[in-house]
């Protein structure tokens, strides 16, 4: 990691300058995907080059980690995209009524741990790409138990604000690290 002068700086590494290459003008649909793209590439960035450390917590007595917050949207990518979009019978994979927090609290450095969360990320996210992608329009609509309607659109929106706040934590968890800032 380099010395930035400002937080605010790209974070080192060959993919982050990358991110930031698609459209500022143009079609809502292309905008909105290639947000949430560098959403879901800032999360893989922010673990990138780490081990075990992507199990270390915060701070006490809160449970969030790295590999938390991976697993946590595999959960939330899974819930849009395959059982309100798609209304598919898919249970969340990491947490549940019984464990909500398992995404967190399920976050060990066992390697099988760590490998499964990444490959179920993947999974769920290379999903919703293709729904997108097949998608006729943002129009359209799935039925869920906490906003009713919702539509493609209003979706991508809502996944797009969850990564950029998880990816705030990430920036606290990864300073916590190893000193790396930067966007």
């Amino acid at each position: 990691m380099s010395d930035p002068t400002r937080r605010a700086e790209l974070f080192d590494g060959a993919d982050s300058d990358r991110r930031f290459t698609g459209p500022t003008t143009g079609d809502e649909r292309r905008m909105l995907i290639d947000v949430l793209r560098v959403q879901r590439a800032t999360l893989q960035l922010k673990c990138s080059g780490l081990g075990s450390e992507l199990v270390l917590r915060s701070v006490e007595p809160s449970t969030l980690s790295l590999l938390g917050l991976v697993r946590h949207l595999a959960d939330v990518e899974r819930r849009w995209f395959r059982r309100v979009l798609a209304a598919q019978d898919a249970p969340a994979l990491f947490s549940s009524t019984a464990d909500p927090d398992g995404d967190f609290d399920g976050a060990t450095d066992d390697p099988g741990v760590v490998a499964e969360a990444w490959e179920t990320w993947r999974t769920e996210v290379a999903f919703a790409e293709r729904f997108v992608t097949d998608a006729p329009d943002l129009d359209v609509a799935g039925e869920d138990s906490w906003r009713g309607t919702v539509s493609l659109r209003w979706v991508l929106i809502h996944m797009i604000e969850e990564y950029a706040r998880h990816n705030g934590h990430a920036d606290l968890l990864r300073e916590r690290i190893d000193g790396a800032v930067g966007v």
